[in-house]
């Protein structure tokens, strides 16, 4: 008898890849791209000098892991308003490509991965700050905060601006003034960041019930909170330079930065086009690199400047 006659499940390898390709998808690759690339700025800038090789692989893995197995579960929590969103709708246990239970044992298998490599390999201090954040994400922030106030972003992005903080702690053992200043750009960053695809997805969240900004108190009042948590973002990035953790050469750079992206929230509240906020959402990658990016070259080069002088 033939494995379809047995109703047993017929295994090649264009199913294999669509598998690999559902898993991969559940970790949210490029979310978890940028939070890899904060924390390992956290740990470079957190290193006087040359960082040792094990902390920065098994420190990145470990969050890495730990990312995606929150990301996990958020396709899990989320699978219903997921199908209901056009932005969404493809996500594989969304689809059902991938079902709840595969999903948690992911999730799971990630999870406990995460923890291992971060307490055998680095510290126990990293594996207890990256176990609250998976938590404050997947659970306090996808199963409760999303689904019941507009200000989710807000409260939730705290989980989301801790990867900085993380890597700072992979190096170091604990966490410093110095993190909890990249802990904030990225905390005042993330409702600009996420209102502005709210935004542009406005009716697909009202579909789906979800109480984001624009549903709840209308698109003027979102463009008004996104202006100002702008400013203050602004205000915040300064703090580098203020505090003395940074030089001139972060502060261009950060001011270049910054002419961007409080631009397009001039633009949003004043002068907004159908494809403002989709514009704004994907110039706030770029601003977030770059001011990471600005202080990273910084860094080095006081490193270097003290090397040659």
């Amino acid at each position: 008898m033939t494995p379809g006659e047995l109703n047993l499940p017929v295994w090649s390898w264009a199913n294999i890849w669509r598998q690999v390709q559902a898993y991969y998808a559940l970790t949210k690759p490029r979310v978890v791209a940028l939070i890899l690339f904060t924390a390992i700025v956290g740990m470079l800038l957190a290193t006087p000098g040359i960082i040792a090789i094990g902390t920065l692989v098994f420190g990145t893995l470990g969050i890495g892991l730990g990312a995606a197995a929150a990301a996990a579960v958020n396709h899990v929590i989320d699978q219903h308003m997921d199908a209901k969103m056009s932005r969404t709708a493809w996500r594989p246990i969304a689809t059902g490509g991938l079902g709840t239970f595969q999903g948690l044992t992911f999730a799971t298998i990630l999870a406990l991965l995460s923890m291992w490599v971060l307490v055998e390999w680095v510290n126990v201090e990293t594996a207890v700050l990256t176990f609250l954040a998976m938590i404050g994400y997947a659970v306090i922030y996808t199963g409760f905060l999303k689904r019941t106030t507009p200000q989710n972003i807000v409260w939730g992005g705290a989980a989301g601006a801790v990867p900085p903080v993380l890597g700072w702690c992979a190096v170091s053992g604990h966490v410093s003034y110095e993190s909890i200043v990249l802990f904030s750009i990225i905390f005042f960053w993330t409702p600009p960041h996420f209102w502005a695809l709210a935004l542009h997805y406005k009716d697909d969240y009202a579909k789906a019930k979800i109480p984001m900004l624009p549903v709840t108190h209308g698109e003027e009042h979102t463009q008004t909170q996104i202006l100002v948590y702008t400013v203050i973002l602004v205000l915040v990035t300064l703090l580098p330079f203020i505090m003395g953790h940074a030089g001139w050469l972060y502060l261009a750079g950060a001011a270049a930065c910054n002419v961007g992206f409080l631009g397009y929230a001039v633009k949003l509240k004043f002068r907004r086009k159908p494809h403002t906020a989709i514009r704004m959402f994907a110039f706030s990658i770029v601003y977030l690199m770059g001011i990471f990016s600005a202080l990273l070259i910084d860094h080095y080069f006081t490193i270097l400047r003290g090397i040659l002088a």
